[in-house]
């Protein structure tokens, strides 16, 4: 009789129990975006197939203002947060381990470890006392607080390309006399390049989706797409909010996709 031999690729029950998990994630997704397309002014009602809740969403001016104030929030946080992940990175990768490079790394991607509402009741604490010497209370302050909460998003990727990127060229580059910043500018920079957009566009993402930092550091007036549907959703609920929903997952998994190509190349050396 032939000897049973396990076999790690298959595992009882995992097939089911993964059935069900995506199930339980992605159909309220599918129901959203279905009922997104509902002629009926109910989110329970099926009244037919209709475009009428793009329209209305696309037409409606608060929505234009908090989807603009969103990405002019998200472009600034994510650009500022990629040149100091850059940065970050350069400076723990480029170097000779050393006492000291793990508590670094730790409080790079702090935000990753701690929960985001402390993050956010500690920027209120913070930038409310500065409101209070400044008088200034404009998106500055939302900019700062997605910023420091994206760098360690941008930092992970531009981490990785940089640790597996051959230092060959660099060493080349030094041995025919380029400087630091030569070296830097024509041979880091173009292999880092892919790294530094997929930082980007993942920071530009997580900044786009965020709620609890918003809607604590944020002043009147000053919603985002986010927001303003959580602040919809707590009033009056319709198809619309259904249509926001379906535009921004769209969107958001646009640039999912196109980060997850960009990332996976490998650095020609």
């Amino acid at each position: 009789m032939a000897e049973r031999r396990f076999d790690i690729r298959s595992q009882p029950g995992f097939g089911l129990i993964a059935l069900f998990t995506f199930f339980a994630l992605y159909l309220p997704i599918a129901t959203l975006v279905a009922y997104a397309f509902n002629a009926s002014d109910s989110l329970s009602t099926w009244g037919g197939f209709s475009l009428r809740w793009f329209a209305s969403a696309l037409d409606n001016n608060a929505v234009q203002a908090a989807a603009m104030r969103s990405i002019i929030i998200a472009l600034w946080a994510a650009g500022l947060a990629t040149i100091a992940a850059t940065m970050a990175a350069l400076a723990t990768t480029r170097t000779e381990p050393y006492r000291g490079l793990t508590a670094k790394y730790a409080v790079i991607n702090q935000p990753l470890m701690i929960p985001e509402i402390v993050t956010a009741v500690a920027l209120l604490i913070v930038f409310s006392r500065i409101k209070v010497w400044t008088g200034y209370s404009g998106l500055g302050y939302l900019i700062m607080a997605h910023t420091a909460f994206c760098i360690p998003f941008a930092y992970l990727p531009i981490r990785a390309r940089l640790e597996s990127m051959d230092l060959t060229l660099e060493r080349a580059a030094a041995d025919l006399y380029a400087t630091p910043w030569q070296a830097f500018r024509f041979v880091t920079l173009p292999l880092l390049r892919p790294a530094i957009i997929a930082g980007f566009m993942l920071a530009f993402v997580i900044s786009l989706d965020d709620v609890v930092i918003t809607e604590f550091v944020k002043s009147g007036g000053q919603d985002t797409l986010p927001t303003y549907m959580l602040g919809q959703i707590r009033r009056e609920t319709t198809p619309e909010i259904n249509a926001i929903a379906t535009i921004f997952l769209a969107a958001s998994t646009v640039l999912i996709v196109i980060f997850f190509f960009i990332n996976r190349r490998k650095p020609q050396a």
